[in-house]
């Protein structure tokens, strides 16, 4: 037991760095533009519960560092309806710097604001990475070939480096997608380096329908990365191209999910991130950096969801009011905001299931029931 301490240390402090992390910037988002809009903010808390430490800055506002690290808010001056405070509070309002008084695009800048600095983060961190270790591109390079498939018919060997399809030069792997992809059931002619030795490989792509047309498949995996050293402007266009490619990929997961052609096992809540956290900080800073700037875009577009309680349901309601001239009716919020919750928790106890599930903790008790 005593052998494990060490990797327990290395993953709740990593935990605790991720999350942190993520929820100041998130929070920070909604503090500043808070600020410019001139609301007045009381509280700025990393965490929830009682206070590890506390300060007042010289604008009134408390900053604290809570003891459970499971989020973090921002309390807003007078972010409550008038008729739902005492008289005694709303005396205590301070005139022109409560957040209900603000118009309702300001409003909406003030919540939208989070969730855009956790998409800004994930730029900037990509963009750090791209300057320090270079722009990762996979290589030509064969990692598996599957079974029955195009390439597997043709010989083609894990190892194999793909130079050129059709005497057109391939430089990377996505090279090798372009060109099957537009050529579905038609032979193309690989030029191969296996080993020292060059050869010359016909092959006929294999074909499946996608989106109402036909698509070319070779049957084939690339996984070897390498580095190519980035300048400034290509770092900064990969930073924000980097981030578009985790938005869209994890859409589409969550699409995938909801339309049941892919398993919600990968759902993960707290204690997936903290197993995570701890195993990718073995493999180095660049890799936590990256695993950060991961979780800081899903965190934006969870937050993005049209779910009462969540930024998204927030201005969903702010829309209504705009259209409407006028705020939803009370009932109407209130029942929202209790479906909201209700989804919430469904969502969460679902993902610590799956946590539980993945760290093994199911095969544990079995086990010990024989």
């Amino acid at each position: 037991m005593l052998h494990d301490l060490p990797n327990l240390a290395r993953t709740i402090a990593a935990f605790a760095a991720v999350l942190g992390v993520l929820v100041f910037v998130h929070e920070f988002g909604h503090y500043i533009v808070a600020r410019w809009c001139g609301v007045h903010v009381e509280v700025f808390s990393i965490g929830f519960g009682k206070s590890i430490a506390e300060w007042t800055d010289k604008v009134g506002t408390k900053w604290k560092l809570a003891w459970i690290p499971l989020g973090g808010y921002v309390k807003l001056h007078g972010q409550e309806q008038p008729h739902a405070v005492s008289d005694e509070v709303r005396a205590s309002w301070m005139s022109g710097k409560t957040f209900h008084d603000k118009k309702v695009l300001q409003r909406a800048l003030v919540v939208a604001a989070g969730p855009i600095a956790n998409f800004l983060l994930a730029s900037v961190l990509f963009t750090a990475l791209f300057m320090a270790i270079g722009r990762p591109v996979t290589e030509p390079v064969v990692g598996e070939v599957l079974p029955g498939g195009a390439a597997a018919k043709a010989g083609l060997l894990a190892e194999d480096r793909i130079e050129a399809i059709d005497g057109l030069h391939i430089g990377t792997f996505e090279d090798i997608q372009r060109i099957v992809v537009g050529r579905p059931g038609q032979p193309l002619k690989l030029t191969v380096l296996r080993g020292n030795q060059q050869i010359e490989v016909p092959v006929v792509t294999g074909s499946r329908s996608a989106n109402g047309r036909s698509v070319g498949m070779l049957g084939i995996s690339g996984n070897k990365v390498a580095y190519v050293p980035a300048t400034l402007s290509e770092s900064l266009t990969g930073g924000f191209v980097q981030t578009w490619k985790v938005t869209t990929d994890t859409l589409g997961g969550i699409a995938q999910m909801i339309s049941g052609s892919r398993g919600t096992e990968e759902l993960g809540g707290p204690l997936r991130i903290a197993q995570l956290s701890g195993q990718v900080a073995k493999l180095g800073i660049a890799s936590l950096i990256s695993f950060i700037a991961v979780l800081s875009v899903n965190l934006g577009l969870i937050n993005l969801f049209p779910i009462p309680v969540l930024d998204g349901g927030h201005l969903l309601f702010y829309l209504f009011e705009a259209v409407r001239g006028k705020p939803l009716p009370r009932k109407a919020q209130e029942y929202g905001f209790r479906a909201g919750i209700a989804v919430l928790a469904t969502l969460f106890l679902f993902a610590t299931w799956n946590d539980l599930t993945n760290i093994g903790l199911f095969r544990w008790v079995a086990s010990l029931m024989g």
